[in-house]
């Protein structure tokens, strides 16, 4: 049960073949830098480079191959283009890596990746009910899983607040740009979390993202009715759960 799980993310792409049963790496993560300006002909050559990478250190070139990439995907297509060019919105890019790479790939939102391997793997697994994985980076990601179910493309960074889109304003990139410490983000997040809560009412929180590695110094300022974690998975996650929906 080995599957290829290749993450493109704004500034990297990365991929290992994983064990679907475990969760765990199987090779070590390869990665390659986004080309500069995330045009689609560009982002394909490196993921090329970056499958082939893979393939030959695994001396294995028949594994599914899921990839995860940032964007609203819907049958295959990008809707929305986060730290990319523009010029994905639109594509039937699921067809266009297929052709690239030569094999048919399941191709699926990073954050839906993400939250799919803390369910199944990670921080969240054996946990029923709802799990919303929240990705706090440049933007919001979100992912809602329930019973193990992914409900995809749900976006809640985007939700309006104070007039703007909610990333804006509790995202990790945010709080750098506004100079804010732990505890004054924890305040725009806690907004945010109620609003959340307001639409889906989950029953676990799963925060991931670079804001992790110092979770300690977030978590306890945040207010919220909901249990919070940390995500288990870390820079890998999204890999594992690409490999995981491979078909």
């Amino acid at each position: 049960m080995e599957a290829i799980g290749i993450d493109i993310g704004g500034t990297g792409i990365k991929g290992a073949v994983v064990d679907r049963i475990s969760g765990t790496l199987l090779t070590e993560r390869f990665k390659v830098s986004t080309p500069e300006g995330g045009k689609p002909a560009d982002i394909l050559e490196s993921v090329a480079t970056l499958y082939e990478m893979i393939i030959s250190a695994h001396e294995q070139d028949s594994l599914p191959v899921g990839v995860c990439f940032p964007s609203v995907i819907r049958q295959g297509h990008t809707l929305t283009a986060a730290n990319i060019s523009p010029e994905w919105i639109g594509l039937d890019a699921e067809r266009m890596f297929e052709s690239k790479l030569g094999t048919d790939i399941h191709f699926v939102n990073d954050a839906d990746a993400a939250g799919i391997a803390e369910v199944k793997y990670g921080t969240a697994k054996d946990i029923p009910g709802t799990v919303l994985m929240l990705t706090l980076g440049t933007g919001i990601g979100s992912a809602m899983i329930h019973n193990g179910n992914l409900i995809p493309n749900t976006e809640f960074g985007h939700i309006i607040m104070d007039g703007v889109d909610a990333e804006k304003i509790a995202s990790s990139r945010s709080r750098e740009k506004l100079g804010l410490d732990y505890a004054e983000w924890a305040k725009a997040l806690s907004r945010f979390l109620e609003l959340v809560t307001t639409i889906t009412n989950p029953d676990l929180y799963i925060f991931g993202g670079g804001v992790i590695k110092n979770h300690e110094l977030l978590l306890p300022y945040i207010k919220s009715d909901v249990e919070i974690v940390p995500a288990q998975l870390s820079n890998n996650a999204g890999i594992i759960g690409a490999a995981s929906l491979a078909i």
